[in-house]
């Protein structure tokens, strides 16, 4: 059985699994069906016997849905379980309707998620992306102060510049940045990583499979009302031409005798000691799968041939990642 590794969130902060478990799929957010409220808990405790503690959810994630059902897989179990909070977004039926990072807005939000999760102290707490009509200074002192009141741990932030994220850090020293990447995202290396790396900033990296385009499960066309029509790399001759290369994957996958969806989580895995990949599952079946990917090595030909197939700025279009 793969034992999971561990990485230090931030300086001084404390030792997580290297593989995040992320709890978004597992309520209803962007329209989509709810999956089976049974076996998201068993997945959560599936996840948590096997090592893997951090778990992330939101509290817009299903309004209010997901850590609800965080704290029902928590039960009884507290502290086998490292608690990550996305705050400050909100949604109508699927759709964005926007942020309010005002400090009453956060510390109103603060005590609505403690209670849904059934807990006294959120382990981090971060704003889900910074709002540029409420300061950085606001933002991040209003969840400082939380921090000595006791209900919250340490301060992790997400989808943020690199200058948002030294700001940020001189307010506060910041554990975490949430944000995507992947192979076929990888705008933040230019400036944000490197930020991050610089501040001795752990990494937990969403989205490793670009939506599902790294899968090798996706062709084209798409249906009709398939929603990730919604984004520009999914349409037309840009998903025809970024899937050719979705091809180099999946002729490397077979070759190692892995799956394409491995491959993507190990290659964010390689890239740094820093770096968590946080991984969307809904289904116990999922996890040996993904936790297998961990362990997975590349030769320096591979490491080569996956960087330049998927070099920056290689697939076509966009996702929400660049909204």
């Amino acid at each position: 059985m793969t034992t999971i590794k561990k990485i230090q969130l931030g300086q001084n902060g404390p030792l997580v699994s290297k593989l995040g478990l992320g709890c978004m799929r597992m309520s209803s957010v962007w329209g989509s069906p709810k999956p089976d409220e049974t076996e998201s808990i068993a997945t959560i405790q599936a996840a948590l016997d096997r090592g893997i503690n951090f778990l992330n959810t939101g509290d817009f994630y299903g309004a209010g849905h997901n850590e609800l059902l965080v704290g029902k897989a928590i039960k009884g179990r507290r502290d086998d379980a490292f608690i990550s909070v996305k705050f400050g977004a909100f949604f109508h039926n699927g759709q964005w309707l926007g942020l309010d990072l005002r400090p009453v807005a956060i510390k109103n939000f603060i005590n609505y998620s403690l209670t849904r999760l059934g807990i006294d102290t959120i382990d981090l707490y971060q704003p889900c992306r910074m709002d540029g009509s409420v300061p950085v200074e606001d933002i991040i002192g209003t969840v400082a102060d939380l921090i000595k009141e006791g209900k919250v741990r340490y301060i992790g932030v997400s989808e943020i510049t690199a200058d948002q994220l030294r700001e940020a850090n001189r307010i506060h020293p910041i554990s975490a940045l949430e944000i995507g990447y992947s192979l076929a995202d990888r705008q933040i290396e230019s400036e944000l990583l490197p930020a991050a790396k610089e501040m001795g900033i752990a990494v937990a990296a969403f989205a490793n499979t670009a939506e599902g385009l790294l899968t090798g499960d996706m062709k084209a066309p798409l249906a009709d009302d398939d929603h990730h029509l919604h984004f520009s790399r999914f349409q037309g001759d840009n998903l025809v031409k970024n899937l050719e290369k979705v091809e180099v994957l999946k002729a490397l996958a077979k070759e190692k005798q892995l799956t394409p969806t491995q491959i993507a989580i190990a290659w964010v895995n390689a890239q740094g000691d820093h770096i968590m990949p946080l991984v969307s599952m809904s289904r116990r079946s999922r996890l040996p799968e993904n936790i297998a990917a961990m362990s997975i090595e590349f030769t320096t030909a591979e490491m080569e041939l996956l960087n330049t197939t998927f070099a920056p700025g290689a697939i076509l279009g966009g996702t929400y990642l660049q909204r």
